[in-house]
């Protein structure tokens, strides 16, 4: 067994018109998917969703502020699973809400 990193991706404001009604619904269903994920023994760590803004050190000591309004993505947050292989951390990739909203899983092993 391995352990995987699924990092989630989206556009910056995929979910900022959603009502109240709505955002809780989102909510249970990522509830319901990384309880579907830790139903199977395969849950690592819960992770943590990020804040949209953020810095970037770049060599030489440089501090830029982040990330930019020309990415078309943001890193929203990530999870840890256990899985045999890549292909398997894909499958527990399925079902993820963000994809609901035009993002995307990027799934990567970690190094030990």
């Amino acid at each position: 067994m391995k352990d995987f990193i699924l990092l989630f991706r989206q556009g910056a404001n995929e979910q900022s018109q959603l009502t109240e009604e709505e955002a809780k619904a989102v909510n249970k269903r990522w509830y319901d998917w990384i309880s579907d994920i830790d139903a199977q023994g395969k849950l690592k760590d819960h992770g943590s969703r990020l804040e949209p803004a953020g810095k970037v050190l770049k060599p030489g000591g440089i501090v830029t502020d982040g990330p930019f309004v020309e990415i078309r993505e943001r890193l929203g947050g990530f999870i840890v699973v256990t899985a045999d292989d890549l292909d398997e951390a894909t499958t527990l990739a399925h079902g993820c809400p963000i994809l609901e909203f035009n993002g995307s899983v990027e799934i990567r092993a970690l190094l030990n």
